[in-house]
């Protein structure tokens, strides 16, 4: 055992797993792809699970990886001790139905003992207390005495997650010595001291549980297995904290170095240390895989890094930004396993100044009104901070309430929870910044709105609404002013939906006596919605009251598709089955278009049978309900949730009858009815295992069936068929005589071919023991320059046939040889080929019969006067 630095261990684990035949895959992004159910990676396995589970075929059965993760559920003990961080790399090797427990087993031992060499001696594992199969691997294939493998129950030693794939688990441990322990004669794995060190388990998915307790062997077991490299770097570097392993030791140094201050020489200042390297290395990892700072979702993780390292950087006394300089620190230290670090160092420094820019501008004011807050309540004997002083920093000073939280805390005091929760749900659910969507607008022109107050969105209740003007916005700029042509327009409330959720956004009207603006498109951005309009007269500025008109007519069309596109995802789970899932929706006033999750096409009996279920749930006519809750109460009533949506703790959920339950934002009918017909216009793949269905309903059902009768009232003039009625009649007699005259021609041809075939023969070309023909034939078909060739095919055993057929601009060369050429060496696959490159073409075939195009029509010639040296070549 010997000092090994955290790169070269990286290295040594994945070039080991390599050596046994495992597909070394780069870390995946800290962005789950194709996961909505996770914001962010939390473990080595969590990028594979569609490999698990089947749903998805791996590169390779066996793979090895050593995969970024990032957990935040601890954030607040981070600092506080040495054990927590939030960042962290998992090693892990994996076996999709491959190999199991032996190879697993011997392999992490061999892995230990004879690449990372740790004294024999110090080793211990744990093992599930009936998984007698891992037992007698560790003892007798091993080698490991009895009395260092140590059977732990179900809630140690036993990996499930609710039903599905599960099974039993074995841990390797090191044991730290005597002076870490408890000194009890029982100490052993298990016990709560610190004396032995698991740094390794191995999973070994055996069962699928139902869900009930009952569990069935997998026909397939699956091997995963997980190790912290952070942790593995103590244990080889023997140091007794993850922030004194040499590549994070190195990022604190220059944190250090920036304050003044040494790790170790006091409490206060440790704790601050550690928070900073720690955030630093989530953040620069976080930028560089695409999260950008927001108030929502992975972004709102990011920015909580970014906010608590700024303020204990304060706290360790370093003056002004400084968060940037140190992301150099941490692509250099990463540089090996992650270039992209470096690739990327000057946008991820950009993103870093701008947000510590942007939370220095408040931050000095927001703490003095918080020491002051936190001031007034000692001096009032209050335990806590009020609901509203806490919504207040967060609202005006960007403070997260998690920090104020901890600042609170600090002092002695908690804040009011629920006061502060009630504050937020008065607020509308923060538009989703990172997906916010300004047509034809840049970023700086959505910042323009950014420090605004929310709209209230009345659109749910009425189509119609008296408001006021907040903002007028020309390009990118507020103007105070705006005349006719184009703008955007902020009120105070409005009754246009802002595009959102797979709903387009509302058109219609926005009038003053003297003004008046047809609203082309209305979008959101953090919770404001702008409306995007055409001032057709007059002129508008900030402070005008205001009529605000929805096209009512184009929103119930709307409703009408967005309510059947919640009826279709149920119709699909009915009829296909539970594993359909929302990927993807769009909604305007024409179509409903659904992404969803399948592994293959729909059949035509299937479509007719979803379509069928939405048509019977609209003559059903049932009540549609939309209900305003907390997301607990929603999933007590069975509402779906699109996985990975951000959702406030107000949620609204809306009921169709019991055909269908989802959450939902978006603008619906109050009764199925009103969708009146829904009609599947297509259904065709968008990416592998999402299909996509696109249909109408409503007025859209009569435009559809508009359009086809004008097809068949068009087909039917064409065909000269008085009554439409008659057009299959019609269309079966013309099948029956283009058939006849296929075969008319047949005839002709065939008795043009032997015509021509006597001539051709008379002016063969002796190659050889073979005859060669090579002609070109004027406007000829590929067909009948096939009967010509099997003509004199059939004439002549020993005849060589190549022909170049043209038409319509196009050329073929047809080649067949006889049963003597053939035997005589000729191959007309090749020869087919070999003419056909002189013009730039390609083809082959048989040794008796093949085909090929030609590409340059002005070299057919030289192509044929070629096939003379190509057939001599061949022969024999």
């Amino acid at each position: 055992m010997e000092w090994t630095s955290l790169n070269d261990l990286r290295e040594k684990y994945l070039s080991f797993f390599e050596s046994k035949e495992h597909l070394r895959h780069k870390s995946f992004s800290l962005v789950p792809n194709g996961d909505k159910s996770i914001l962010l990676i939390n473990a080595g396995m969590t990028p594979l699970k569609k490999y698990f589970t089947g749903e998805e075929e791996p590169p390779r059965h066996r793979m090895t990886t050593c995969q970024k993760c990032i957990r935040t559920p601890d954030i607040d003990r981070v600092g506080l001790t040495a054990r927590h961080g939030t960042f962290f790399e998992m090693l892990g090797n994996f076996s999709f139905g491959d190999y199991f427990k032996k190879e697993a087993i011997s392999w992490a031992w061999e892995f230990v003992t004879e690449v990372l060499r740790l004294p024999i001696e110090r080793l211990w594992v744990t093992i599930f207390t009936d998984d007698n199969e891992a037992f007698d691997i560790w003892n007798k294939t091993i080698g490991l005495p009895a009395e260092r493998i140590v059977r732990l129950g179900k809630e140690d030693n036993f990996w499930e997650h609710g039903s599905g794939p599960c099974g039993p688990c074995s841990e390797i441990y090191f044991d730290r010595g005597e002076e870490f322990g408890c000194h009890s004669p029982d100490c052993k794995p298990g016990c709560d001291c610190d004396r032995f060190m698991e740094f390794w388990n191995l999973v070994f998915t055996q069962f699928e549980n139902d869900g009930k307790g009952n569990y069935t062997r997998l026909a397939k077991p699956n091997i995963d297995t997980g190790m912290g490299l952070e942790r593995l770097a103590c244990l080889m570097q023997g140091v007794n904290s993850l922030f004194e392993v040499d590549t994070i030791r190195n990022i604190m140094n220059a944190i250090s170095d920036k304050a003044g201050k040494r790790y170790g020489a006091d409490h206060k200042d440790d704790i601050a240390l550690r928070v900073v390297t720690d955030h630093i290395r989530s953040t620069c990892f976080l930028i560089s895989d695409g999260v950008v700072p927001s108030n929502e979702g992975r972004g709102y993780v990011l920015r909580r890094l970014m906010r608590r390292a700024a303020r204990y950087g304060r706290l360790l006394g370093i003056e002004g930004n400084f968060l940037s300089d140190i992301c150099e620190v941490v692509a250099r230290e990463n540089l090996t396993e992650y270039p992209e670090l470096s690739e990327k160092l000057d946008y991820i420094k950009k993103v870093v100044s701008l947000e510590e820019e942007r939370f220095s501008s408040t931050i000095d004011s927001g703490l003095s009104i918080l020491e002051a807050m936190i001031s007034d309540a000692r001096s009032s004997s209050s335990s806590n901070l009020s609901g509203e002083q806490v919504f207040k920093l967060y609202d005006t000073f960007g403070f997260p309430v998690d920090l104020t939280r901890e600042i609170a805390l600090e002092s002695g005091l908690g804040i009011d929870e629920e006061g502060f929760s009630s504050l937020m749900k008065e607020q509308k659910e923060r538009a989703r910044s990172a997906r916010a969507n300004i047509s034809g607008w840049s970023e700086s022109s959505k910042s323009a709105v950014g420090d605004l107050p929310e709209t209230v969105f009345t659109g749910y209740d009425e189509t119609e609404s008296s408001a006021e003007v907040v903002s007028v916005l020309m390009g990118d700029e507020p103007v105070d002013e705006a005349g006719e042509g184009p703008a955007a327009i902020v009120l105070d409330r409005t009754p246009f939906y802002g595009e959102g959720g797979g709903q387009v956004g509302d058109t219609g009207v926005i009038c003053t006596e003297t003004m008046r603006a047809r609203v082309t498109d209305t979008k959101k951005a953090n919770g404001v919605f702008i409306h995007i309009v055409n001032i057709e007269n007059g002129s508008i500025r900030p402070g005008d009251r205001v009529n605000a008109s929805v096209d009512s007519e184009r929103r119930d069309a709307i409703k009408r598709n967005h309510s059947a596109a919640h009826m279709l995802q149920a119709a699909l789970r009915k009829i296909l089955g539970t594993h359909v899932e929302q990927k993807g929706s769009y909604v305007d006033e024409n179509i409903v278009r659904f992404d969803f999750s399948h592994y293959s096409a729909m059949t035509e009996d299937e479509l007719a049978a979803v379509e069928k279920e939405v048509n019977l749930e609209i003559l059903r006519g049932d009540a549609i309900n939309t209900t305003v809750t907390d997301i607990a109460s929603a999933r007590e009533m069975g509402a779906m949730a699109l996985f990975g949506e951000k959702y406030g703790k107000t949620v609204r959920v809306v009921k169709m009858g019991d055909f269908s339950c989802e959450l939902c934002g978006g603008t619906h009918l109050d009764n199925t009815s009103k969708a009146a017909l829904f009609k599947i216009i297509s259904e065709s793949s968008v990416a592998a295992g999402v299909r996509r269905i696109e249909a109408t309903t409503g007025l859209g059902v009569l435009r559809l069936l508009n359009e086809k009768d004008e097809i068949v009232q068009k087909t039917a003039a064409a065909l000269k068929v008085p009554n439409a009625g008659d057009l299959p009649l019609r269309a079966a007699q013309m099948v029956d005589e283009i058939r006849a005259s296929s075969r008319r021609i047949e005839e002709l041809t065939s008795k043009l071919a032997a015509a021509k075939a006597g001539s051709l023969i008379e002016n063969a070309e002796s190659v050889g023991k073979v005859l060669l023909i090579a002609k070109r034939l004027p406007e000829t078909g590929a067909d009948s320059a096939r009967a010509l060739a099997d003509e004199l095919k059939a004439s002549r055993p020993n005849i060589v046939i190549v022909l170049a057929a043209e038409s319509s601009g196009k050329a073929t060369f047809v080649v067949a040889a006889g049963k003597e050429a053939v035997e005589a060496g000729v191959h007309a696959g090749k020869l087919a080929g070999a003419v056909a490159a002189v013009t730039g073409g390609k083809g082959g075939g048989r040794p008796d019969n093949a085909a090929a195009g030609a590409s340059d029509l002005s070299l057919i010639d030289s192509a044929l006067a070629s096939a003379s040296e190509i057939v001599s070549g061949m022969l024999k």
